[in-house]
């Protein structure tokens, strides 16, 4: 991240220059865009210093480059003054700045071979469409007036990035500096030959001493953001950190409300505000992109644990014997882990009543195989329609909802928490993220209901989950011991889905580690156990996936697209992933003859 932090600096640096550049360019003596770019472009021989301590002399090549870049920027200064004074420096400033990445893209993708992937697009598209607005927000007749020379000079800015990353890129940064100062500088004492430049310039150094101190010590303070900003562009890709100098528009549109006195009001103001919300979210991320790039590898040979949920209620949607296809799951196989659910309508269909017969058979199995089991609990279990809640239960208000259900859950743990092999509980699941068929509940409830689960067995810790994409991970961690999370790449939304058809998530793995990460900095709990409860391995369709044909259901989830899915899971670096599906491949060898993802998860089970 050094190249954005070098950037973010650089752009601090010449925002703050430029409020004062436009102070100076009022005054009379000062106020020749022409003299003013002059007198920065001599001042730029000060860098030849530090030939002093890196004398390198590059090719010719190299050092024509740095010539020409260093002229370019100079024609570019000239033009932005000349912008600067006439526009106010909030709009005249950031339009260039909106013009000169996208010319900086242009140029390297086609001379320096180097286009942006997405994440990067996105950063830039969001920086330099921040920058954008601000050119629709200015007077029309102002726009037309500055137009030509706001395209020039952001042109030449961009003639001036590129040739820049090339010098630094082929010498060193010192030399590279020096070489690309004298460029402006060559290019400055040729304009002085001309007898009416130098009039003008002559001029401008007859301003006041106060004036011309103010003038040196601004250049100074600009040409130290150049030089940091020129270290940004020997480490960054040019484009990214052209782009990045949109920061310059935060600092003056502020600095322009209030030290030139520029006022905003109305529209011109949401849409100033909304420019600067783009491109601070368009550099936040890029910070992100970048700190994704620089996480420590994943171990591709760590140990995983791989295990499958198990859902009696989907067996029997299929039309299957659950209890074969428990049997089968475990003994051909053989899953390390087991997620079994406890479902609420199943375990007490009538009011006070409990049934356990099922799972006991569920568990008992899960023991003899010697399988560690995670027993899900809650009134939002796994399947749909997510909330399973028994018919007497429905009409309760709220809160006597809430009390039925704690009795159902007490009886639950009561009986199995002495169980050796149950690993964990699961309390809920997803239960703050809006999907299924479930009723509004009280703030709290699972606060409440971990609680009890916690008060009923100290022993074993506590599994509370959310979605992987859209779950805020955060608010549902606090509340667990370990913490598990879904991980989906292509859904159906029930939304969308009937205009879109199937969205595949636009997420790579690294996004998982991200938020990882930032959800343990977040909670401050920095040693939680992060897995993945539920990893697709099925197609996600609007209806049963019986009601489709066997071809429908492997061109929306091919078995190859299950190995991918496999290989994306490893990669966000997880230790511990329950496949969601297997119910579903059963299904598919048995009704349709396709075997091929039970093989594959065979294959899975027996590698670990």
């Amino acid at each position: 991240m050094t190249w954005l932090l070098a950037a973010l600096v650089a752009a601090a640096i010449s925002g703050t220059s430029a409020l004062f550049d436009k102070l100076l360019l009022r005054r009379r003596q000062l106020g020749d865009p022409l003299a003013y770019t002059i007198g920065a472009g001599v001042l730029g021989a000060v860098a030849l210093i530090l030939l002093l301590f890196d004398p390198t002399l590059p090719g010719l090549p190299v050092l024509l480059a740095a010539l020409i870049g260093g002229a370019a920027f100079l024609g570019a200064l000239f033009l932005f003054f000349w912008t600067l004074k006439v526009g106010e420096a909030s709009g005249a400033f950031p339009i260039i700045g909106g013009l000169a990445p996208i010319f900086t893209l242009i140029l390297a993708t086609v001379f320096l071979r180097a286009p942006l992937g997405l994440a990067d697009l996105i950063g830039f598209g969001l920086i330099v469409g921040g920058s954008v607005i601000l050119l629709m927000v200015e007077e029309l007749r102002l726009r037309f007036s500055i137009l030509s020379a706001v395209t020039a000079s952001a042109f030449l800015f961009g003639v001036a990035n590129i040739l820049r990353k090339i010098v630094l890129t082929e010498t060193s940064f010192l030399a590279g500096v020096a070489w690309l100062s004298v460029g402006g500088t060559l290019a400055s004492l040729f304009l002085l030959t001309a007898p009416g430049i130098r009039r003008r310039f002559r001029a401008s150094l007859d301003a006041p001493g106060p004036q011309k101190g103010l003038w040196l010590a601004n250049r100074l303070w600009a040409t130290i953001g150049t030089i940091v900003l020129l270290y940004a562009f020997s480490l960054g890709h040019p484009a990214l950190v052209d782009a990045s100098q949109g920061f310059r528009y935060v600092v003056v549109f502020f600095g322009a409300w209030l030290l030139l006195g520029e006022r905003f009001g109305g529209w011109i103001l949401v849409r100033k505000g909304v420019a600067t919300a783009l491109i601070i979210a368009g550099l936040s991320w890029l910070g992100l992109v970048e700190y994704t790039r620089n996480l420590p590898p994943v171990e591709p040979d760590r140990p995983i644990a791989w295990g499958v949920t198990f859902s009696s209620k989907f067996s029997r949607e299929l039309e299957l014997d659950w209890r074969d296809s428990y049997s089968a799951i475990l003994d051909e196989l053989r899953p390390e882990r087991l997620r079994l659910i406890a479902y609420w309508d199943e375990v007490e269909p009538e009011a006070g009543t409990f049934t356990f017969d099922d799972l006991d058979w569920q568990i008992r199995g899960a023991a003899d195989r010697g399988i560690p089991f995670v027993l899900a609990v809650g009134l939002k279990t796994p399947r749909w329609p997510e909330c399973h809640i028994p018919a007497w239960a429905r009409p309760l208000a709220p809160e006597d909802q809430e009390s039925a259900l704690h009795q159902y859950v007490r009886a639950v743990v009561e009986r199995y928490r002495e169980e050796p092999h149950l690993a964990m509980w699961q309390v809920e699941n997803e239960p703050l993220l809006w999907f299924g068929q479930c009723p509004s509940r009280g703030r709290g409830f699972l606060r409440r209901e971990t609680a009890l689960v916690r008060s009923l067995d100290p022993k074993h810790p506590i599994l509370t989950t959310d979605g992987g994409e859209l779950g805020l991970w955060a608010p549902v961690a606090r509340h667990g011991d370990v913490f598990g999370t879904t991980m989906y790449r292509k859904a159906y939304p029930r939304i969308i889905g009937p205009i879109f058809g199937h969205v595949q998530y636009p997420l790579s793995p690294v996004s998982f580690r991200v938020k990882e990460r930032f959800v343990r900095w977040w909670n401050q709990s920095p040693n939680q156990r992060f897995i993945v409860i539920e990893l697709q391995a099925e197609p996600w369709e609007p209806r049963s996936l019986k009601t489709y044909s066997a071809e429908a259901l492997a061109q929306d989830f091919s078995p190859k697209y299950f190995r991918d899915t496999i290989e994306y899971a490893k990669a966000a670096g997880f230790d511990e992933y329950y496949l969601w599906g297997a119910e579903w491949w059963l299904y598919m060898g048995q009704r349709h003859d396709d075997w091929r993802y039970w093989e594959i998860a065979r294959e899975i089970f027996s590698a670990s």
